[in-house]
């Protein structure tokens, strides 16, 4: 196929594109910080969950997720991996229906150097942004206050009663 024909494929343009491959080049680069540092088998994206649970202690997946900001089955889908590389156990919580999260000798171990590079990640990040005309914790809170404004689901909605393609 030769040409750009956005009509058969619309993926060829996107504006979310470069911000998550920039992401996930960043958590690559961390995951090569860990691999150096002997960290084997940790996701830059399990880090915030085990500092939170060495922090706060073991808790629910509800408590957990509530306190990361995420939603109940993602968290419970990311405590089944970080349990598979062996970071995490859960254990019957209060209730049959409820399991706590604590964290594996092999997670103890290694808090403390995942807690410096949380603060050497945010410093380095502070660092990019001031080389940047516009930082991005700027942007971010510019987007939040415009979805504020009006939300995302109703600008696509918008668009998308005003496509054939759709109807």
């Amino acid at each position: 196929m030769t040409g750009f024909d956005e009509e058969r494929d619309p993926t060829r343009q996107s504006l979310w594109r470069p911000l998550r491959l920039l992401q996930a080049s960043m958590d690559a680069e961390l995951a090569r910080v860990y691999a150096e540092g002997r960290i084997d088998g940790l996701r830059p994206s399990f880090v915030m969950e085990l500092l939170r649970l060495h922090a706060q202690g073991p808790m629910t997946i509800k408590e957990l997720a509530d306190s990361v900001g995420r939603t109940h089955s993602a968290l419970s889908q990311k405590v089944a991996a970080m349990r598979a590389a062996g970071w995490v156990r859960t254990v019957a919580g209060d209730d049959a229906r409820s399991k706590r999260v604590t964290l594996t000798a092999k997670a103890v171990k290694v808090v403390g150097r995942l807690a410096a590079e949380w603060r050497a990640t945010e410093a380095a990040v502070a660092e990019i942004e001031a080389e940047i005309p516009y930082p991005l914790s700027r942007a971010v809170a510019d987007i939040e206050a415009a979805l504020a404004r009006r939300s995302f689901h109703d600008r696509v909605a918008e668009k998308l009663a005003q496509d054939p393609a759709w109807r």
